[in-house]
């Protein structure tokens, strides 16, 4: 066994966001579960409203500044990635994608990833499910099948992990993750991740005909 690298990524704009504290609630629930399975949890927490203007450079001039830089090597090297953003307009943040969207497209392939929201009411929950679900898939990540929505009338809600409610539904993703993460990896990787994340491209990848090869094939 060898530690596993937990990166949790928060969209949240306010603080403290209730972004924030889902991502937080998920992230604990995930290191319990885990707790037998590795010889420990690096959990790495990263606050996307604090890489905004490092996002936005990036957009422009082509290169990541060090704290960007920073944070996507962190997401890139990571075991397991919890992704929370807020929803507006029925769907996630600019700010949650425009990370996203400066990360190479290869890096999460194979990647276990668990996506959640927050948002003022229940009826933007299916948003994880048409965009953000797609998002991940786009990027060949291993995506967990339970999505956890938490609007705002969650957190004051009845229940608890046994009896249903926000706490239940935390849990069994967590507990999905924990999963995917405690699986043993490919002979020979160097770190758990890493390996399946390997062996996921490896077995994904298409050979890849050049174009002109292909016009030759055409000629009579």
């Amino acid at each position: 066994m060898s530690t596993l690298r937990l990166v949790v990524v928060s969209a949240g704009l306010s603080k403290p966001s209730s972004t924030r504290l889902l991502a937080d609630r998920l992230a604990e629930s995930t290191v319990r579960q885990l707790d037998g399975a590795a010889t420990g949890v690096d959990v790495t927490v990263i606050e996307l409203r604090d890489l905004a203007t490092d996002i936005a450079h990036n957009f422009v001039t082509g290169f990541p500044g060090a704290a960007l830089r920073g944070a996507i090597e962190a997401v890139t090297a990571a075991d397991g990635l919890i992704a929370v953003t807020p929803i507006f307009t029925a769907s996630y943040s600019g700010l949650f994608k425009s990370f996203f969207d400066v990360i190479d497209h290869d890096a999460l392939a194979g990647k276990p990833v668990l996506i959640a929201a927050t948002g003022g009411t229940p009826r933007h929950s299916l948003a994880l499910e048409h965009a953000v679900r797609p998002l991940f898939g786009y990027l060949r990540s291993v995506v967990v099948p339970t999505a956890v929505y938490a609007a705002t009338d969650d957190w004051g809600a009845a229940g608890d992990r046994h009896t249903g409610g926000l706490p239940a539904r935390i849990d069994r993703a967590a507990g999905e993750l924990a999963a995917l993460l405690a699986r043993p990896a490919p002979v020979g990787a160097d770190r758990p991740g890493a390996g399946r994340a390997a062996a996921a491209r490896s077995a994904g990848a298409e050979a890849v005909v050049p174009f002109a090869e292909q016009l030759a094939a055409l000629r009579v």
